[in-house]
């Protein structure tokens, strides 16, 4: 499967995930590049859009390989076969730096925004794709601090094995494509698949009055 944009990709979400209109639900996407996507899914289904702010924690000597994730309200996530061997000061000081940048970009996008109340409710995250996981896996954990009543995870393309263990994770997942044969980067399912910046997530943000919570409808 191949999507024009990140645009595309959320309105087909949000169309599969028509049937959870109208169930007290909130979107979370996980910045940057899940915005666009919880975006058009808030909208479908008239619903509030928070984020899931996470990030990748990669290898010292090669930051594109992720050995964990980390994110705002819950301990990092590791690799069991990388975590012991990292140098601890590194860790230390790295998992220092993404905080602060988990911070900044909190601020940065939704400002002095109160968390809001989740027991009761569904929380549907929702990301442009998946790779290892971690991200999503870390993202999961934190929202079950919060003690919604069910946690959906939508994505546009998955590996079956990361879908699997989604599959245990959460109470369900809406997937266009679950595939063996993964192309090995999410890019490779959109035909646009341009980087956005602070800026472009703050407009689309501001579009949907995330700072109250609520959606357009």
């Amino acid at each position: 499967m191949l999507f024009k944009d990140r645009k595309e990709a959320g309105m087909l979400l949000a169309e599969a995930l028509e049937k959870y209109r109208g169930k007290d639900i909130v979107v979370f996407a996980l910045p940057r590049g899940g915005v666009p996507l919880g975006v058009e899914i808030a909208k479908k289904l008239a619903a509030p859009l928070d984020l899931l702010i996470t990030k990748k924690i990669g290898h010292p000597f090669n930051p594109e390989y992720a050995i964990g994730a980390i994110t705002e309200d819950a301990d990092p996530i590791f690799n069991p076969g990388e975590h012991g061997v990292l140098d601890k000061n590194w860790l230390e000081w790295e998992l220092k730096r993404l905080r602060q940048e988990i911070k900044r970009r909190r601020e940065t996008y939704v400002g002095a925004a109160n968390i809001q109340s989740l027991e009761g409710k569904t929380a549907i995250i929702v990301d442009d794709g998946i790779a290892t996981g971690f991200t999503m896996f870390a993202s999961i954990a934190a929202l079950k601090k919060r003690k919604p009543k069910r946690i959906i995870v939508a994505i546009p393309v998955t590996p079956e094995d990361t879908a699997k263990k989604l599959d245990q994770m959460v109470d369900a997942v809406v997937a266009l494509e679950r595939t063996d044969d993964y192309l090995g980067a999410v890019g490779a399912y959109y035909i646009h698949f341009d980087q956005l910046d602070d800026a472009e997530v703050v407009s689309l943000l501001r579009s949907m009055h995330v700072k109250e919570g609520k959606a357009d409808e």
